[in-house]
């Protein structure tokens, strides 16, 4: 009996790790749901749906196109609340898709994308919901540094 625990406890730890670690990485990276960047419309601290194009095709940078309502784009980002970024508000330099006017991301982020070109960086400022998931951000503004990388076609 001895030997069983002594293997199946620290085998059941790993195994657990393994799957906290899987679903910790799901919920940050995946591509057509969320990642956990703290500008949910949704009120928890993540983006909500991000768009997924269906196809291999990659965005356009032509600097002469322009970010319109219903556009899908590919953006990066990093927010920060009284000049200090925080956990999870950041792309990571990974990029994320997101629909304008999709209202997956908080009240005001994709409006202030319009009118941005592929290349440029818009300062998007923003007020967290006081009933947001997270109570560090609840209520708090925030300012997102984007970056437009593309534009879908």
């Amino acid at each position: 009996m001895s030997k069983v625990l002594a293997v199946g406890i620290p085998l059941l730890a790993v195994v657990i790790l393994i799957v906290v670690l899987v679903i910790y990485s799901n919920s940050n990276s995946d591509s057509s749901g969320s990642s956990s960047d703290g500008t949910s419309a949704s009120g928890s601290s993540d983006t909500g749906s991000t768009a997924d194009t269906g196809t291999d095709t990659s965005y356009s940078t032509d600097t002469a196109l322009t970010v319109e309502d219903g556009d899908t784009v590919n953006i990066d980002y990093v927010g920060a609340v009284d000049g200090i970024e925080f956990d999870g508000g950041s792309t990571q330099g990974m990029g994320t898709d997101l629909v304008i006017g999709s209202g997956s991301y908080i009240d005001d982020f994709e409006d202030q994308l319009i009118g941005a070109h592929p290349g440029e960086t818009v300062e998007v400022n923003v007020t967290f919901p006081d009933d947001y998931s997270s109570s560090d951000l609840a209520g708090k503004d925030a300012v997102f540094t984007v970056t437009i990388n593309g534009i879908y076609e």
